[in-house]
């Protein structure tokens, strides 16, 4: 089921059937949520002129990426981007993406995200396994620092390789952040109480959904830059993005 390769000169796993990517995750322990520091990160972006908007409305809603608190992760596998257009089609053969301009395109799932999610041989990654992978051991306001990211970081499309391996994070993952991806975690507004084991949080309700950066592309100058950073939370409502996980592959995978 599973081949071990190199890809963008990493290690990578690919799952035979599919063709889809991934990366192993190495376990640890991380610092989740949106800090002190990387809110003093966005009010300097702010002050020096570097937000089209008053940020006062991202400032007055941190505390649903708050308190920051430590989470243990186990390692795991998670897909190099988001799946395209052309790897849904493997499990949903008659699939129609309106968003997408091409096969390589990331896909944007509506009406048939339930049957996508019922077809995969994976599963969703839980919000703390999410931004522990979007993170990759920094923390920053996203892992190329505390600068304002540029239109140029969204990565919405893999068919050009040169460009995907330069936008991997030290992970080895492209395009955290670009698309509106949907995580395990049932939508609640905080961390109040929240599991340090990065086990989801479950129950009734929207999901919980990270990045969005290119689904707002072309940048109409209202601060959507703000969805590419690592902790940047919100609740599913319209479409969404897949990146599935999966175990570490055993011998008897391979």
């Amino acid at each position: 089921m599973w081949a071990h390769e190199t890809v963008a000169g990493r290690p990578a796993w690919r799952h035979i059937p599919s063709g889809v990517i991934f990366r192993a995750v190495p376990g640890g322990t991380f610092r989740m949520g949106l800090s002190d520091a990387e809110l003093d990160a966005v009010r300097a972006i702010d002050e020096a002129g570097g937000a089209e908007e008053d940020l006062g409305f991202f400032l007055a809603g941190a505390d649903q990426a708050r308190p920051v608190r430590d989470v243990r992760v186990e390692p795991f596998l998670i897909a190099r981007h988001p799946l395209t257009v052309e790897q849904v089609r493997h499990w949903l053969p008659e699939y129609e993406d309106g968003f997408a301009e091409s096969v390589t395109g990331t896909a944007r799932l509506e009406e048939d995200l339930d049957d996508l999610l019922a077809a995969l041989p994976f599963r969703l990654p839980g919000e703390a396994e999410w931004e522990y992978a979007a993170r990759a051991g920094t923390t920053t306001l996203t892992f190329r620092g505390n600068g304002r990211p540029d239109e140029d970081e969204v990565l919405d499309d893999f068919a050009d390789e040169n460009r995907t391996a330069a936008a991997e994070n030290p992970f080895g993952l492209a395009a955290m952040g670009s698309a509106n991806e949907i995580c395990a975690d049932v939508w609640i507004p905080h961390f109040t109480d929240a599991p340090t084991d990065a086990r989801p949080r479950t129950g009734d309700g929207p999901r919980v959904v990270r990045g969005g950066g290119g689904d707002l592309h072309p940048w109409q100058g209202c601060d959507e830059w703000l969805l590419l950073l690592s902790a940047t939370r919100g609740a599913f409502h319209d479409f969404t993005a897949v990146r599935p996980v999966a175990p570490l592959p055993t011998a008897q995978d391979v």
